[in-house]
């Protein structure tokens, strides 16, 4: 992922910031859902094509995904509950 400069820069004041404006939030609440659509886009062209390897291989890229989705489930897990 590529973030913009000024995004990083944005980024780094509202961690600063003790005020937290609404508006901020729902900015970053939009872009992790996007994100999150990407993804899910991304998965779906991914999936049939480890389904079709075989072995080692599919056993360490799926191996990879799970790692990583269960890290993803548990913050969101953290932010719903």
């Amino acid at each position: 992922m590529h973030l913009p400069l000024e995004e990083i820069k944005r980024k780094l004041e509202i961690k600063k910031s003790k005020d937290i404006r609404e508006s901020e939030v729902e900015k970053h609440i939009d872009g992790v859902t996007s994100q999150m659509k990407q993804l899910h886009n991304e998965l779906s062209t991914i999936l049939p094509l480890i389904e079709k390897l075989e072995g080692q291989q599919k056993k360490e890229l799926s191996n990879k995904l799970s790692i990583e989705s269960t890290a993803l489930m548990q913050s969101l897990l953290i932010l719903t509950s």
